[in-house]
């Protein structure tokens, strides 16, 4: 049996109204990926928190290549070997990819001017080890999120890490960045390295990892080894109960079309000539590689991006939405696909994020903003989205992914909407989570909304949509309807997708 590398004793960590972690323990063995699953709200990025230093525990014992450690903050458990690559990626992104890897510690010559030549080096030379083609003087802000992760855990390897933790690292790749990082895993899993990686795709989970453990409602729930675990045995120590199907029975019904779009080009961005149909109660997922302009797409119907031609038209009338609060006027609402960045207001509490979109419904005396309505309106989200929480007081920072895509969800719905056009809207949530949110997109449906959903996930798209449409290069490749496809529909869309690479 490997020896030990990072062993986590009896951790506990409570916040105010919610204690998060329960007496949890956690063995790493040397050399090996082991999975953390959970619901979210497990405790999963709790623990992984204090490991890094970012939260005290309140009690309980580190171990780290059998000696004691207790990290008071990120630089220490950096220092010591202990790396974390966080799902929302917090990078300086008007910097170059070097001046990310090796900020707050650049090579220097006399302790005043910086090495350039060494950090452009020492970069290539940690590329070159983790295949990772990159210009190490390209602009963060110019590279897509993929790209970005890769640089992410390159820094990583930097610091000569023996435990990095990977959280949710593949919900921004397709797959074959995918199978990239896989390798590079695999390099890592075979120079000693112990990898702990959090995840709530069950596929990647069982072909990856070498141990698993199983969190739920803050405690541990069971440790074992992937080879002995099946998806269903899995998904039923999660959730405490058994999960019989992935995704909820379809219950909309489709009417008349409702958003057109025509001829559709953008600037600056990968959408030419994109031209469709959506119906009301229809579901439409779109697919596509990374780069293929999917969420461009809908950033450009919603006037995010600057559109250069072509028109848009809902229930006949033309919308041309040139600017978001255009778009929220003329009946559309956007959830985006970086749920921290674009998403949530992080310092506010869960009625101010309700009621933000919506502040004119709310406001009387000119100015002023009625308490009363806006808490009625949160209560009544709260309840419809089935969000969890001590109150509509919390900050919404404090609540698990899941429940901050519920709370945007609810935001809005407060508006009123006639389209919906959701980017990754189950990306990073768990798998109990997703059959709601899931069953919330058909309900919506089923009310006479036209949905659009851009999903990495294929299974997702093939369980939820009534049609995916396919892009590649920017242009709509063409569209499957799953119901209506010969053969292997997965191959089918994926040919589609690889039509104008």
């Amino acid at each position: 049996m490997q020896d030990i590398l990072l062993e986590m004793k009896n951790i506990c960590k409570e916040f105010p109204s919610v204690k998060a972690l329960d007496n949890v323990s956690l063995k790493v063995r040397r050399g090996t990926v082991h999975a953390l699953m959970g619901e979210n709200g497990a405790g999963k990025s709790t623990l992984m928190k204090c490991l890094f230093g970012i939260y005290g525990a309140d009690s309980g014992e580190i171990f780290l290549d059998g000696k004691r450690v207790h990290f008071k903050n990120p630089a220490e458990a950096l220092s010591s070997g202990v790396a974390m690559v966080h799902q929302e990626l917090n990078q300086a992104l008007k910097r170059s990819v070097m001046d990310n890897i090796w900020l707050g510690r650049y090579p220097t010559s006399l302790g005043i001017f910086t090495l350039e030549g060494k950090m452009y080096d020492d970069t290539v030379r940690i590329f070159e080890e983790l295949d990772i083609k990159v210009d190490p003087r390209e602009i963060m802000s110019r590279m897509p999120v993929s790209e970005r992760q890769m640089v992410e855990i390159a820094k990583a390897v930097s610091y000569d890490a023996k435990v990095i933790v990977l959280d949710e690292p593949t919900s921004s790749l397709n797959e074959r960045e995918v199978e990239h990082l896989f390798r590079i895993i695999n390099k890592l899993r075979d120079n000693g390295c112990g990898i702990i990686y959090i995840s709530h795709k069950m596929e990647e989970i069982l072909r990856i990892s070498d141990d698993v453990t199983v969190m739920r409602d803050g405690k541990h729930i069971v440790t074992e080894r992937a080879s002995e675990l099946s998806m269903d045995k899995i998904i039923k120590l999660m959730v405490g109960r058994e999960l019989t199907e992935r995704f909820p029975p379809k219950t909309n019904k489709i009417g008349d079309v409702a958003l057109k779009v025509e001829g559709l080009s953008a600037k600056y961005c990968p959408v030419r000539d994109v031209s469709f149909e959506v119906r009301r109660g229809e579901i439409v997922g779109v697919a596509g590689l990374g780069g293929a302009g999917r969420t461009e797409l809908l950033e450009t119907i919603f006037g995010l991006l600057t559109k250069s031609s072509g028109s848009i038209t809902l229930n006949g009338k033309p919308t041309p939405n040139k600017t978001p609060r255009e778009a929220v006027a003329n009946g559309y609402a956007l959830l985006t696909e970086e749920r921290r960045a674009t998403g949530i207001f992080g310092i506010l509490d869960i009625t101010e994020n309700t009621v933000i979109s919506n502040l004119s419904r709310y406001r009387f005396a000119g100015v002023l903003l009625s308490d009363k309505k806006m808490g009625k309106d949160t209560d009544w989200s709260i309840r419809a989205m089935r969000i969890k929480t001590p109150g509509k007081k919390t900050k919404i920072r404090t609540l698990s992914g899941g429940n901050q895509q519920k709370v945007i969800l609810g935001r809005w719905l407060l508006t009123e909407p006639e389209v919906l056009l959701l980017d990754e809207p189950t990306r990073g949530i768990d798998v109990g989570a997703k059959y709601e949110i899931y069953q919330l997109i058909i309900d919506l449906a089923s009310k006479g909304k036209a949905v659009m959903m851009v999903s990495s996930e294929m299974p997702e798209l093939l369980g939820v949509c009534d049609r995916i449409l396919v892009m590649s290069g920017g242009r709509l490749a063409g569209e499957v309807v799953p119901s209506k496809t010969d053969g292997d529909v997965q191959e089918k869309i994926m040919s589609l997708a690889a039509k104008y690479v």
